[in-house]
């Protein structure tokens, strides 16, 4: 599926694009559930278990911020992952046996859409290796001026910054400050409706409020290869409270091939993500309630 220089990219600058994978059809058929989620959200009036909201959503005008794990919600984004092109793209960087760890979907409507503050996935959810990534398919065209993913390119082999905001609390952000950071390095990560972004667990990315008039939906899916094991404090395990929990989860998000249960250990650079701030609920809200600083002026 991936031409050797693509592998070679993702290795050396931590992530790809690949243009146009998907096909219209497939397209089509996601943004029809899309769709009826919007509509069902218009009956929320807080953030749920299931959807986030921006500040001025309202029944008449609903604005979401994300929906949360819609491969719970709905067999067909679990099988988008699964059963796809996307699906062999993955085998050529982690191997035949793949693991789903979360889906979500950043909707970013148009004239207001929140940002991301700069951040390393794996912050969140250390493991025992980093064969960890996560994939970004864009369901709408994504343009320099609809908020974008932006990446710092070669940022996955550097250190794992601190997540963390002055009092110590676990934000979900880094420092802008940070000397580790330069936020001149960042480039853009654009495409067509189909096309879909992968980036390396540890890769630096964010992405500023959409101030345009275009809507910017992209759905993300969290994945690792199957011998890669979370560490104690990935808050995405720590819902569960038996092992036949875990294991139940595992299985049921088992992309391809088989469970390791002698899991692959590296050296590597490793952050637990605690002490937790007071919702932890998203990312939007690990970096509000944990007073995170913006790197977006």
């Amino acid at each position: 599926m991936l031409t050797k220089h693509q592998i070679e990219d993702y290795n050396k600058n931590g992530f790809i694009v690949i243009e146009e994978l998907l096909s219209k059809n497939e397209i089509r058929q996601t943004r029809h559930i899309i769709d009826q989620l919007i509509e069902k959200s218009k009956e929320i009036k807080e953030s749920d278990n299931i959807f986030d909201l921006e500040d001025d959503h309202s029944k008449s005008n609903p604005r979401l911020t994300r929906v949360k794990q819609p491969h719970l919600i709905n067999n067909h984004f679990f099988n988008l992952i699964k059963n796809s092109q996307i699906t062999k793209a993955l085998k050529d960087l982690l191997g035949n046996n793949i693991l789903l760890k979360s889906s979500k979907l950043n909707t970013k409507f148009e004239k207001g859409g929140s940002a991301v503050e700069w951040h390393q996935d794996w912050a969140f959810y250390p493991h025992t290796n980093d064969d960890v990534l996560a994939v970004g398919v864009m369901l709408d065209d994504v343009n320099l001026s609809n908020g974008p993913l932006m990446v710092i390119p070669g940022s996955h082999k550097g250190p794992v910054l601190s997540h963390n905001n002055s009092n110590g609390v676990f934000c979900g952000a880094i420092d802008p400050e940070d000397k580790d950071f330069n936020l001149n390095d960042a480039i853009p990560l654009t495409g067509k409706v189909g096309s879909i972004s992968i980036h390396h667990a540890r890769l630096l990315h964010g992405s500023a409020t959409n101030k345009s008039s275009s809507r910017r939906m992209m759905l993300f899916y969290e994945l690792s290869a199957a011998d890669s094991w979370p560490l104690v404090g990935a808050p995405s395990y720590m819902k569960f409270t038996s092992p036949n929990d875990l294991w139940k989860q595992m299985k049921s998000q088992l992309i391809s091939g088989e469970i390791s249960t002698c899991p692959r250990m590296e050296n590597i650079p490793v952050r637990i993500p605690l002490p937790p701030p007071s919702d932890y609920g998203s990312i939007f809200k690990t970096q509000k309630t944990g007073n995170s600083k913006s790197a977006f002026m």
